[in-house]
């Protein structure tokens, strides 16, 4: 996909969130994040925004603080949120293309501008999820060719990090695959961070399958895996321990 594509995607995507929440209401639960009420998501998703346009505006070579969220409430809140997420998709258009800035795992093409705007656009795209799932009732779709590249960035960019809690001795092999295309990967896991290639092997044992957009938010733990087949333990040590 080219960075425009998640431009538009990272837009549309946080005018949804917002628009959810306030029809939820900021006192109500987020299902698919326990401990939060949907002020809290405005909140983190507001400081995230920013947080991501300092680094961009900043040319920032090292990672920053984040940035306290504000003591406000009600309709002051969404508007902060609003202008937040505003001001992140005008900073990213008009941010040059050849940014140099600090990015926390590899950027796609070399390019750390492309890096945020993807990176916006999933992290917008998770949590407008989760306003939909306050607010109650169908939830907007997910693009197939943009949930296959969310997992390929869940898979080949978060859990490539040391931080990553998927770990296993001896050495195991998990695939995972969409089943409305061909996108495939092979994640080997051992004592060190998982490493993923793109395509199938042979010498997986267990395998979490599905529609791209389902399984999209089910690597986000927002949905179960559609389909887990072959061993069990091994589908479980991944589903366990594979939360960011």
């Amino acid at each position: 996909m080219e960075t425009a594509e998640f431009l538009k995607i990272l837009d549309h995507e946080g005018q949804l969130l917002a628009a959810a929440a306030e029809q939820a209401g900021l006192d109500a639960p987020v299902p698919t994040c326990p401990d939060w009420q949907v002020r809290d998501l405005l909140r983190h998703t507001g400081v995230v925004h920013r947080w991501a346009a300092g680094v961009v505006t900043g040319a920032e070579t090292s990672r920053p603080a984040f940035p306290d969220p504000p003591d406000i409430d009600g309709t002051e809140l969404t508007t902060w949120y609003r202008d937040g997420h505003r001001r992140l998709v005008d900073t990213l258009d008009g941010a040059p293309r050849d940014l140099a800035c600090w990015t926390f795992h590899p950027a796609p093409v070399a390019s750390p501008l492309a890096f945020w705007v993807r990176r916006q656009a999933h992290e917008t795209t998770v949590h407008r999820y989760d306003a939909e799932a306050a607010r109650g009732g169908p939830a907007s779709p997910v693009g197939t060719d943009f949930a296959v590249d969310g997992i390929d960035e869940l898979l080949r960019g978060f859990h490539a990090r040391a931080r990553s809690r998927v770990r296993s001795e001896p050495p195991r092999v998990l695939r995972v695959r969409t089943t409305d295309t061909d996108a495939a990967w092979t994640v080997r896991l051992s004592a060190g961070p998982p490493v993923t290639e793109p395509g199938t092997s042979d010498d997986a044992t267990a395998e979490l399958a599905g529609p791209a957009d389902q399984l999209y938010l089910a690597l986000w733990n927002r949905l179960p895996v559609p389909t887990v087949t072959g061993d069990p333990e091994l589908a479980d040590l991944w589903l366990t321990n594979s939360g960011i």
